[in-house]
């Protein structure tokens, strides 16, 4: 596998450089101002609490604007929701969070980098055995307001109730203490919670595959954009997006995209 300056050198050679409409679009400012989402664990793994953040978010943010010829500042969120609501006050000229419909008003968003798959927790004695048989009327599913897998979940689901929580860590408590039925959330967290919860268990299929993208302000010039996703399409047939997966060790629970 090429290491990771291997990779943003043949991104280098792969990509145009970038014009001053793809500039003014990208970095007006002179810098570029990646908008990050902190509580994704697998896409920022220092940590809510460590500044400037790491993981394969801000390394991506970085090698966009290693092209750029500019610096990076990372302005950070508490969660996705927050990333986009900010997409039209200028406070940050991309943002790394999850692609989904909902979050299109003010955000154009590119191909997805990475993915990651979303399930159900549930309790070992209950009969559900797919996520079909979870979707049925007085059935009650804890999740995370406004994270791209319960966005997915409100367009979708036709018969169970949404129970929603300011975070994971509320949903499970609400879970195992209200309580409600089915627990939703990222395959890599709900293994985690799975480990410390007794009697429980994931259902093996995904409801969906959460694909991470690179978004920009839709008021700004197309020229960025279009940039932005010869970019992703680069850093994934480069190695780049792997070698990111691979440095911060979350091979297994990012994938790159198709």
């Amino acid at each position: 596998m090429p290491t990771i300056e291997a990779c943003r050198l043949a991104l280098r050679d792969a990509l145009p450089v970038a014009g001053p409409d793809v500039i003014q679009a990208l970095a007006p400012e002179g810098r570029l101002r990646a908008g990050i989402n902190l509580s994704n664990f697998l896409l920022v793994t220092s940590g809510p609490e460590v500044l400037p953040p790491s993981g394969v978010s801000p390394g991506i943010a970085d090698a966009l604007a290693d092209l750029l010829g500019c610096d990076v500042q990372y302005v950070t969120f508490p969660s996705p929701g927050a990333v986009a609501d900010a997409g039209k006050d200028n406070v940050w000229d991309i943002g790394n969070i999850g692609a989904d419909p909902a979050r299109a008003e003010f955000v154009r968003f590119t191909d997805a980098y990475c993915q990651i798959e979303a399930t159900c927790l549930v309790r070992g004695a209950s009969a559900f055995a797919a996520f079909a048989d979870v979707d049925q009327p007085g059935i009650r599913i804890a999740t995370k307001a406004r994270a791209a897998y319960t966005l997915w979940l409100e367009r979708n689901l036709k018969h169970a109730e949404l129970v929603l929580f300011d975070s994971p860590d509320t949903a499970v408590e609400g879970f195992l203490n209200e309580p409600l039925d089915v627990l939703a959330g990222l395959r890599p967290r709900l293994l985690e919670d799975l480990a410390r919860l007794p009697d429980t268990r994931l259902l093996p299929e995904k409801f969906a595959a959460i694909q991470q993208a690179i978004g920009t302000p839709s008021d700004r010039d197309p020229a960025g954009s279009a940039f932005l996703q010869s970019f992703v399409e680069a850093a994934k047939r480069s190695g780049l997006v792997q070698a990111l997966i691979d440095e911060h060790q979350v091979t297994g629970k990012l994938a790159v995209a198709d």
